[in-house]
């Protein structure tokens, strides 16, 4: 496979254009336009960010994108799925409010938002996994297949468990319905907290294998193990937070299907990719708060292959010195410290990201060879 090209450029700002109006021209030199947006419903996913924490990307980004995606013709959405876990996003009224709050609303973004799963992130469907070897049909939010041509806007940083969170993560954990991220997460069964169970019994109405069972004396539901299959499905149904999963999969695995699902989201259509390494925060989004950043601010990067994106954009993360004062630094710093010369790993020494690159490029998601294109 010949190498893929990632453009680039950096936050320097020259009189007169700001660096909404520059992240345009990068898409357009990137060759967006080839993509024929003329009339298309275009999905825009992005992370709107937990309510709390205050570095995702800023809402003007977005606004950027969906100018352009407007120029080509486009009909563009902004758009995510629900969390799996309890939060301001596990529902989509929740989930829209929290956007507002974030800054994301159609007056400022210049389009729709749209909860890809629905409200209770139930609403999704089964896509095959070309080549998959984890996942044979992935469980995505159904506006998210049901848009011509797909868009991810990813804020690069670092990640607790996946070492980074670049395209591959914005696209194949942020795309999956409640039991998507449940089938990535765990490859166990749900324990309900008997404390927070109402037993209103909604849970059921998504229980299709005998999986649950009402007490009648408690007033509670029960997991019936020997029926269940783990869907995840009486999860967006329980609006109580009574239902979970134990986030017991391996890293790897979780990887391999993180890049799995993404190649489901993307297969069979127009689809382009932009991550800025900004406010690289040590942790990922979905946290009610954000630590200080771990590496300097870098730039704006694009691609029609999200893997090579992944690639260039960790390459150059590897290439920056630590920010004095960060988690980073501080691990750097202790006396007990071993050096996996990986910025990454150095922050988070329990988390890894190789294997989902790796497995990427196995099934044909891309390449992770690029040629790297700076635009002034």
């Amino acid at each position: 496979m010949e190498k893929a090209k990632v453009y680039f450029t950096d936050f320097r700002a020259k009189l007169g254009e700001g660096l909404p109006t520059k992240l345009k021209r990068l898409m357009k030199t990137a060759g967006i336009a080839e993509l024929n947006l003329e009339g298309k419903f275009v999905a825009i996913k992005l992370h709107f960010g937990e309510l709390g924490n205050i570095s995702y990307l800023r809402p003007n980004y977005a606004r950027a994108v969906v100018d352009v995606v407007k120029e080509l013709g486009g009909k563009p959405f902004l758009t995510d799925c629900n969390t799996m876990y309890p939060g301001s996003r596990k529902n989509a009224l929740e989930h829209l409010e929290c956007a507002w709050e974030n800054g994301f609303t159609p007056l400022t973004v210049g389009c729709p938002i749209i909860i890809g799963d629905g409200l209770k992130g139930t609403d999704d469907i089964e896509v095959p996994v070309a080549g998959g070897e984890y996942v044979k049909t992935a469980k995505i939010g159904r506006a998210v297949m049901d848009a011509d041509v797909f868009i991810s806007l990813t804020h690069f940083k670092g990640h607790e468990m996946t070492g980074f969170g670049g395209a591959i993560k914005n696209i194949g954990m942020g795309c999956g319905s409640r039991a998507g991220k449940t089938e990535q997460h765990s490859s166990g069964k749900p324990f309900i907290k008997e404390a927070k169970c109402r037993g209103c019994r909604l849970c059921l109405r998504e229980c299709a294998n005998n999986g649950l069972v009402f007490d009648a004396e408690k007033k509670k539901m029960t997991v019936n193990t020997e029926n269940c299959v783990g869907c995840g499905r009486c999860l967006g149904a329980c609006n109580f937070d009574a239902i979970r999963f134990k986030n017991d999969n391996a890293t790897k695995v979780l990887n391999c299907r993180m890049a799995e699902y993404t190649k489901a989201v993307v297969d069979g259509r127009p689809n382009f990719h932009i991550s800025l390494i900004v406010d690289v925060s040590p942790n990922c989004d979905c946290h009610a708060e954000n630590d200080a950043p771990i590496l300097p601010n870098v730039g704006m990067f694009a691609s029609t292959d999200p893997l090579a994106l992944d690639r260039a954009c960790v390459d150059a993360c590897l290439k920056q010195k630590p920010l004095p004062g960060s988690q980073l630094a501080d691990n750097m710093a202790k006396h007990d410290f071993c050096d996996h010369h990986d910025h990454f790993k150095n922050s988070r020494p329990e988390s890894e990201w190789r294997s989902c690159l790796e497995h990427a490029e196995k099934i044909g998601l891309g390449t992770s060879q690029y040629e790297l294109i700076e635009m002034k």
